[in-house]
Order: structure tokens, then sequence, then C-alpha cells
């Protein structure tokens, strides 16, 4: 072989491994930004002890809301019934029902306030007991619930009170004041029919 061929051969020789040396040392220059940005805050990791729930798909679960019922005026002015909702756990906050009227009574948030949404269900009304009787269910409030505020007043908190157990709870539901059953309310004796329906009393 002359030294021609031999030279050509020296050169291709050294590209080749010029090639493999850069193409190695960018690979080791990436691993290391990738570990450098493995250990960043936000930056999500995919190390390999990250097991399927870690996953973002599995880490976003869905979230359940729960309506609740309060005053507010409609676009035209008109005082209307308005519903909003409240975030829900199961594990934290127990049943559903006992969970929505306990955030009933704390009434609307500031930030609802501040667009006209108000309550009428009184902040001293305590939820007694909710039982789940298998066929029906029973909601024992306070008698806090039942006085104070005037016959217009009481009429809105026990639409609001309906509006939101309709909502919240999938069997029938009695209203109890104090343990007993609230066939008559306040002291305007307002009548109510049970289980309780929009139709649990007259305008």
């Amino acid at each position: 072989m002359d030294n021609k061929k031999k030279n050509i051969i020296l050169i291709v020789c050294g590209l080749f491994i010029l090639i493999l040396s850069v193409f190695v040392s960018l690979n080791f220059i990436n691993s290391l930004q990738n570990q450098f940005e493995d250990n960043q805050p936000g930056v999500v990791s995919e190390l390999p002890e990250v097991n399927n729930e870690d996953e973002p798909s599995e880490m976003q679960e869905v979230k359940e809301y729960i309506p609740i019922v309060f005053i507010g005026k409609n676009s035209s002015g008109e005082e209307v019934y308005k519903v909003v909702k409240r975030e829900y756990d199961e594990d934290v906050d127990g049943a559903k029902l006992r969970y929505a009227i306990s955030s009933l009574i704390l009434g609307p948030k500031q930030s609802e306030k501040q667009l006209g949404i108000y309550s009428e269900v009184p902040s001293s009304t305590n939820v007694l007991h909710v039982y789940d009787k298998g066929d029906y269910i029973v909601l024992d409030l306070s008698s806090g619930f039942a006085y104070g505020g005037g016959t217009e007043s009481l009429y809105k908190r026990l639409f609001q009170l309906i509006k939101t157990v309709k909502r919240n709870a999938d069997k029938p539901t009695y209203l109890y004041i104090d343990g007993k059953q609230a066939d008559v309310i306040g002291g305007d004796g307002i009548m109510i029919t049970q289980p309780l329906s929009e139709n649990s009393i007259g305008e």
C-alpha cells in the first residue's frame, strides 16, 4: 500500500474518531444539563423511580363541586336565587348534604358578596344531625334557622335551603328543628309540607 492510500486511511480514521469524540462529548454535556433541570423547582422529573401514580395525567384528579343556593340579581336587576359551587372532598368534608348545608350557613365568600350575592340563612344556625335512614334523610337544624329577620327573610331562607337540599340529596329529605319535624316554622307559623320540595311552601 503506497503512502497516499495510507494517508487517506489515516485522515478518514482521524475524522471518524473526531466525530465520535464530539458526539460523546455532546451527549455527556446534554446529560449533565438534564440532570440539572431535574433538580430545579417546578420541573417535572422523569426519573426511573417515578411510578404511574405520580405521572401528571394521574395527579390531575377530577374535582367535585357542590352547588349552594344564595340570592342575587339577574341582568334585569330582579332578585333571583343564585347557585355557586364549592369544592368538595368526601374524605375531608364528610357527607355531601352536611357539607352543602354547612356551606350554606357560612354564606357567600367576600368575592361573591362584591357581586351582590347574599344569604338570608342566619349564621347562628347549626347543623345538629344529618341522618340517612335508608329510604330518606333527616336534616336536623338548630332553632337559629327558624327565627329572626321577619317573614320575608324566613321565606327566602327556606327556599335557599330547599333548593340546596334538592341539588345535593338523592333521597327524600325531611327538615327537623331541634329534633322535631318542622311542619310549622317561625313565629308567623309558615306551613311546610314534607319531604322538602320546591312546592313545600307557598310564596
